[in-house]
């Protein structure tokens, strides 16, 4: 008795990871480039207009705030402990421009941070990307205890 194979499945075409970061980096689709990548701030859209991708299945979640909040507090902690060493600022001003500079690089880079997760999912085929739905990861079975 011999195993019969009746076709070749052949593994799906490698896609460009830098260059669909890139893309969502600039809000466009991973895909084509052309089309918008965001309806709104943080939605992104359901299907790309231009090339037709569907682009629903996207689970960014967490990550992009905690990618934006390592950038952030590295550019803001590295630059509060800069001004204390090289300058004589009053604290009203510290307690004005390290807030202040915060809340603007946080809106800045939520959105292209979103849109390279995003680029980085379709790349890797993470989430339904690849056609096929997730699967939830099987757990090994407890071994069987000492018998009493």
């Amino acid at each position: 008795m011999g195993i019969r194979i009746n076709g070749v499945e052949t593994a799906p075409a490698e896609r460009n990871w830098r260059q669909a970061i890139s893309r969502g980096l600039r809000g466009r689709c991973p895909h084509c480039g052309r089309g918008r990548l965001f309806r709104a701030f943080l939605k992104p859209v359901e299907v790309c207009a231009a090339c037709g991708e569907e682009l629903h299945h996207q689970r960014a979640d967490d990550l992009p705030p905690y990618i934006v909040i390592t950038i952030v507090g590295h550019i803001v902690v590295g630059g509060l402990l800069l001004a204390e060493k090289f300058a004589d600022w009053p604290m009203e001003r510290h307690m004005i421009i390290w807030p202040a500079l915060t809340l603007v690089l946080s809106f800045a880079l939520i959105q292209p941070v979103k849109g390279g997760v995003i680029g980085l999912q379709w790349a890797a085929r993470m989430h339904g990307f690849g056609g096929e739905p997730d699967r939830p990861e099987r757990q090994p079975l407890p071994s069987p205890g000492p018998r009493q």
